[in-house]
């Protein structure tokens, strides 16, 4: 049996046996209209100098692993968050050459912002999809599984509209779900499935005013010709494709809350 020799004070509180340490992870996902983002930084010290990374760090002792994710995402990119969800941990021995490291990984939604390399991070830089350079540490592993866990709990919670202005229309939404699944949906499936479930509000908007320039004929027959291209008896199809292309809509969080608590809230195409 192995004998351990320690003072009364290390047997009360403290273990002499080598400990792991513990990073943080955030993958964080933007959106720029077309195409979904990820946020990576340039690390600037070794290991792997000069290569990418997700954003993250150690963890210190005075905070949990919440808070250290998102202190570091802010020291490395300039970024600050409220929310990120934890969605695994990666535990590899060789994971980490420095020493035995544990990470805690989390992954963000957040409107593609301006970013800036900070702290021992050398830039910060959004990247397509398609784009990713291979990354630091088992970094590539980290990306591929946050992007399950994002296409997963894009069917039970309404996670995209964080990528989304406060408004936004059916077009620009749905180009977003076709982005997150790698999928295409016929538009007015997509809207129909939409509006099913009650989550969304139609802005109302008042009509924008004509601006007429040139000579007082140009602008009679601009007015005319407007009068003219408007139609006053809409069919029940130009009323639908003006509601896919132009509408604005806003999320509605309470509705969504409360269809959850009644319902198993579960978006299927």
């Amino acid at each position: 049996m192995r004998q351990i020799y320690t003072t009364m004070e290390e047997q009360q509180y403290t273990y002499k046996y080598p400990r792991p340490a513990v990073t943080t992870d955030c993958v964080v996902f933007g959106f720029d209209g077309r195409e979904l983002k990820v946020l990576l930084i340039e690390r600037g010290n070794e290991p792997y100098k000069g290569c990418w990374a997700i954003p993250g760090g150690f963890l210190n002792m005075d905070e949990n692993a919440t808070q250290g994710a998102l202190r570091e995402l802010a020291e490395e990119t300039g970024l600050i968050l409220e929310h990120i969800k934890e969605f695994g941990a990666f535990t590899e021995v060789g994971r980490d050459p420095r020493d035995r490291v544990i990470s805690i990984a989390f992954y963000a939604l957040a409107k593609k912002s301006d970013v800036k390399g900070g702290d021992d991070a050398a830039k910060a830089q959004w990247f397509g999809l398609n784009e990713v350079p291979r990354l630091a540490f088992d970094h590539d592993q980290m990306l591929r599984k946050a992007m399950q866990k994002l296409k997963e709990d894009i069917h039970f919670e309404p996670i995209g509209f964080d990528l989304l202005g406060d408004t936004f229309t059916m077009p620009e939404l749905q180009r977003l779900y076709e982005a997150i699944l790698g999928v295409q949906f016929d538009r007015r499936n997509f809207y129909k499935k939409m509006m099913q479930t009650g989550i969304l509000d139609e802005v109302d908007e008042e009509p924008r005013p004509i601006a007429f320039f040139g000579s007082h004929h140009e602008m009679r027959k601009m007015s005319i010709d407007a009068l003219f291209d408007a139609n006053p008896f809409p069919s029940r199809s130009d009323d639908d494709s003006r509601r896919r292309k132009g509408t604005l809509f806003t999320f509605n969080k309470q509705r969504y809350e409360k269809f959850k608590e009644e319902h198993n809230f579960r978006l299927e195409f």
